[in-house]
Formats: structure tokens, C-alpha cells, sequence
């Protein structure tokens, strides 16, 4: 859990960053692309929080809990 809360703060830091880059940036390109950067790392520090919760275990894989066993398949289907 350690690791996981040191991860967070460096993404939240990275956050930081990012904001001031974008508000300072005067070149409308480089202003969008820090944009996209906090909303990316924003997104990255949710999937954190949420593992870090212990709400993780409910994550999908096509649709199927990753923790069900594949259902028995009989020969010739």
C-alpha cells in the first residue's frame, strides 16, 4: 500500500506541474497539450484512489469479473 500511496503523490505532483506549465504556457498549442495532460493524469490519480480503496476487485475483463472461473465448455460446441 506504500508504494501505491508514494505513486499518488508523485501523479498528483506530476498534476501540479502540468496546471502551472498549462497557465503559464502562451503558445495555444503547448497550452492544449498540457490540457490533455491533466486530464490524463486526473483520470490516472482516480484509478489510483479507487484501487487504493480496495474497489479495484470489480474490474471487468469483456465484460466478465476477472475473478469467475471460464464456464465448462462440452466438446463440439
Amino acid at each position: 500500500m506504500q508504494d501505491m500511496k508514494a505513486h499518488l503523490e508523485k501523479l498528483q505532483t506530476q498534476l501540479a506541474e502540468c496546471e502551472i506549465i498549462r497557465d503559464l504556457a502562451t503558445d495555444p498549442k503547448k497550452r492544449a497539450l498540457f490540457t490533455r495532460l491533466t486530464g490524463q493524469f486526473k483520470v490516472l490519480i482516480a484509478d489510483v484512489e479507487t484501487a487504493m480503496a480496495g474497489q479495484g476487485s470489480s474490474i471487468t475483463f469483456l465484460g466478465r469479473k476477472t475473478q469467475e472461473p471460464f464456464p465448462k465448455q462440452e466438446m463440439g460446441e
